[in-house]
């Protein structure tokens, strides 16, 4: 297996992203939604990994909560591998904005990850072969600009791309109308910086300090949503987003 050029370090911010195979569909609906945020949170702990198939509380499925109650009835303490900062997750790919805390934190999660949603969907929908498109992919954060400009593409950027086919040769024409489907879209951690929401997956960390309030926070979205000039592909201190 080749060197992943994109080395991790504890404390550094990462853009970790992926697709399902040929852009095949990772999410057929809701349910196939949540069962990766259970293991999103099942995933990221440094002290004890448990399979959502192991828990056994109802056969109709698990809401977070369910599963923080018996990781604390385990006494199961959880001691996270990252800080999950932001997340999208869309039809046929997802991406995250991970602080790595534990070392080889965001390697360990995101095997574990790939492997149980990927065994959950081939079993569940009888369908043989890989889901995922090769390793994750891994983008290297390294300044505040970068870091800022991620959250909105990650939060905003990519629910529009549902609405604007065109999005990314266009650029955006009606900030409103992005900023307003952004807003009804519950597959990203926007609601989170707007506090309408308050995800156990979700430690904005530095992020929250860059935002320190929902105002502050939509205002620099509504900025970026403004300007005309920024089309998919812009780079920003070297980043390019796409």
């Amino acid at each position: 297996m080749p060197v992943r050029k994109v080395q991790f370090y504890p404390g550094e911010f990462y853009h970790i992203f992926n697709r399902g195979n040929g852009k095949q569909v990772l999410f057929r609906n809701d349910r196939d939604r949540y069962r990766f945020l259970q293991a999103i949170y099942i995933s990221n702990n440094a002290n004890y990994f448990v399979r959502v198939t192991e828990l056994e509380i109802n056969k109709s499925g698990y809401t977070l909560a369910e599963i923080q109650k018996i990781f604390g009835d385990r006494k199961i303490i959880y001691d996270p591998l990252v800080r999950i900062c932001a997340d999208v997750l869309m039809p046929n790919h997802y991406h995250f904005l991970l602080q790595e805390i534990k070392e080889g934190g965001i390697v360990k999660f995101m095997q574990r990850l790939g492997t149980g949603y990927g065994k959950y969907f081939t079993t569940k929908y009888d369908r043989p072969g890989s889901l995922f498109q090769g390793r994750f992919k891994a983008v290297h954060i390294e300044n505040d600009d970068q870091l800022k400009y991620l959250l909105v593409y990650i939060n905003v950027l990519n629910p529009v791309q549902l609405v604007t086919a065109d999005l990314k040769e266009r650029g955006i024409e009606d900030s409103e109308r992005a900023w307003d489907f952004a807003e009804s879209y519950n597959w990203s951690t926007h609601q989170e910086f707007m506090e309408k929401r308050n995800s156990i997956l979700i430690d904005k960390g530095l992020l929250g300090e860059l935002y320190p309030t929902p105002e502050t926070y939509e205002q620099f979205v509504k900025d970026v949503l403004a300007n005309k000039e920024r089309k998919f592909g812009v780079t920003i201190d070297g980043l390019t987003f796409d």
